[in-house]
């Protein structure tokens, strides 16, 4: 395996972006593709063409980052050392790759194409064969930090892929990570992103339960949160979550639609692989009445919002 955790604020000297500059495609501008593309310019150096859905989006883009845009991902792809994705879905990813004017058809031989969707194992796999068919290597890169991560470009990403097409993707993604691992063959990166929202799942709820137990209970729940967080219970999630939880305020990361397309992936992957999955199931129905009192685009901890009903 090969790790690579970056310091804050790691930027390459304008002599080593001039030496390594790549010319490099990047598709799909969303709350995370926008700023990771913009990161590839401010901190890389790298040229930077993009393509978007919404053409004004892309335009937008390069009027505040300077590079160009692209009519179509084939477009976009064409003559690129790399192409980087971040959309929504398989579906998605599937639209932006394959077919006439999908990037694949113009990717040139030798070329790397990194994918930043959260997606299906099984369709990092497929892509994966037919790069190699092409002749261009393939990552899938599945990224954790939420929009505010990919804005201070520190993300998590999680990759699956040869050693070798991790090793030439690896300093590119660098301008926008905090920490970055291979994990395996094409797949283990999309495996390990569902292994993330299993575990944020089961911690969200519980600290749900754990604040509203305090409120029903006449405790500070400041107080009680600044005592337990210093133990085992501790979580990220309870250090960044919990005040905005407590005054019912869920406008402060990633959406619960979101999280509920993430936790459908890593249940469809059980039925496959055969692990249990019952508290994750369970958290997905509950985000599910979440999305019916109107929360789809609350964050996920917004999960006390449905005790406090």
């Amino acid at each position: 395996m090969i790790v690579r955790p970056f310091d804050a604020g790691e930027t390459p000297s304008s002599k080593t972006r001039s030496k390594n500059m790549a010319k490099v495609a990047f598709l799909g501008l969303g709350v995370m593709g926008f700023p990771m593309a913009g990161h590839l310019v401010k901190k890389g150096g790298h040229e930077i063409t993009v393509y978007n859905r919404t053409p004004a989006k892309a335009q937008a883009w390069a009027e505040k980052f300077g590079g160009k845009t692209a009519p179509t991902p084939k477009a976009a792809a064409e003559g690129q050392d790399f192409v980087m994705c971040c959309v929504g879905n398989d579906n998605d990813l599937r639209a932006v790759t394959l077919g006439a004017d999908g990037a694949f058809a113009g990717m040139k031989k030798g070329a790397t194409f990194v994918d930043h969707t959260t997606a299906s194992a099984e369709i990092a796999r497929e892509l994966d064969a037919e790069a190699t068919k092409r002749g261009f290597r393939f990552v899938d890169a599945p990224v954790s930090g939420g929009q505010a991560g990919a804005e201070n470009g520190v993300l998590t990403v999680m990759c699956g892929g040869s050693e070798e097409a991790y090793a030439a993707a690896e300093p590119l993604i660098a301008a926008y990570a905090r920490m970055c691992k291979r994990l395996g063959p094409a797949g283990s990166g999309q495996l390990t992103k569902m292994v993330n929202q299993i575990c944020i799942a089961g911690l969200v709820q519980g600290l749900s339960e754990g604040i509203h137990f305090a409120k029903k209970s006449g405790l500070d729940v400041a107080a009680v949160i600044d005592t337990i967080s210093k133990g085992a219970a501790q979580s990220w999630q309870m250090e960044n979550r919990y005040k905005t939880m407590a005054e019912g305020k869920y406008d402060f990361g990633f959406a619960v639609e979101w999280m509920r397309k993430d936790l459908s992936i890593c249940i469809a992957e059980s039925r496959r692989n055969g692990a249990s999955l019952p508290v994750t199931a369970l958290v997905d129905a509950f985000y599910a009445e979440v999305e019916k009192m109107g929360g789809k685009r609350w964050d996920t901890s917004s999960l006390l919002a449905r005790l406090e009903r």
